[in-house]
């Protein structure tokens, strides 16, 4: 499958960032789920956060929302702290959380126009509709949305009112291919079109697919910020090279591959090196790396 490329916006030099956190610290009891965390989301970036169930990322948009009442750090949004931030700033915020996004005797065409009249500039239901692959469903009652419909109408609640930061709380969860990708559409014409975009994902397909940065968060911290491609980059320089020799599998891990490869086929002027591989970490390797688990642990 070939991954679009797609250019990251403009920077205006002089932006404030949309995000800024420092110092960030959330307890609940004896447990301290964030520990200092550090943060920084530029405006109009699409940001991935993510980490480990458990690791923070639902606390860390809570707090970023307000919702929470952070135990020490200073955070800034849109330049204003969200513990003391009126209607005004929350008029600029959409969210799409991981709850259920609205009642259930309405139909999706009419719980979206029931919400467009709370918003100063609502985007058209139609378009909605579109967006996120329900407009088949419009007349249906929400009470008989699937699981994965149902977030698409959140997602749709989310940023029905065109907001200049949006929050996306694992929305793809439970949707199909088809409607995942109208959803990666959707994200990559929000920020196109200026809209700051803070992602948490457990899909680092989708992370890899949207995000001009990717943060990892573990042990309550903030551990790499970087592109995508660039993530976890001392990991990245170390390649596996695999062979085959007199019925054993050999593994030599090194950064310098060339130099192993030359020797192999030094060692063998007359021959092909026998199941003779060249792997560099995948996104995955390098973000289990990071967070310290292994293949086929809980993500």
């Amino acid at each position: 499958m070939t991954t679009t490329e797609v250019a990251p916006p403009p920077v205006r030099t002089g932006d404030a960032p949309a995000v800024t956190v420092r110092g960030l610290v959330k307890r609940y009891g004896g447990t301290t789920v964030l520990d200092g965390l550090d943060l920084d989301v530029r405006r109009g970036e699409c940001f991935a956060l993510l980490g480990p169930n458990g690791a923070g990322k639902t606390t860390t948009i809570e707090l970023l929302l307000g919702v929470l009442r952070r135990d020490a750090g200073t955070v800034s949004v849109l330049g204003e702290d969200p513990a003391r931030a009126g209607r005004a700033w929350r008029a600029r915020i959409g969210v799409v959380g991981q709850g259920e996004p609205a009642g259930q005797a309405l139909t999706v065409r009419e719980t979206l126009d029931h919400f467009a009249a709370y918003h100063a500039k609502a985007r058209p239901t139609a378009d909605l509709l579109d967006a996120v692959g329900l407009t088949d469903r419009a007349g249906v009652r929400v009470s008989g949305l699937s699981g994965g419909q149902r977030r698409r109408l959140a997602v749709a609640l989310g940023v029905q009112g065109d907001p200049d930061l949006v929050f996306l709380d694992e929305p793809t969860t439970g949707m199909d291919p088809v409607a995942r990708r109208r959803f990666w559409s959707l994200v990559r014409g929000l920020r196109d079109a200026g809209t700051t975009v803070l992602l948490t994902t457990h899909y680092l397909d989708e992370a890899a697919e949207l995000a001009d940065r990717v943060g990892v968060v573990s042990g309550g911290r903030l551990v790499d910020v970087a592109a995508p491609g660039e993530l976890g980059a001392p990991l990245r320089r170390v390649t596996t090279v695999g062979w085959t020799e007199a019925g054993v599998r050999r593994e030599v891990r090194t950064e310098t591959p060339a130099a192993v490869l030359r020797d192999l086929l030094a060692a063998r002027p007359h021959g092909e090196v026998p199941g003779l591989t060249v792997t560099r970490p995948t996104l995955e390797d390098v973000y289990l790396a990071l967070v310290g688990a292994t293949p086929g642990g809980d993500l």
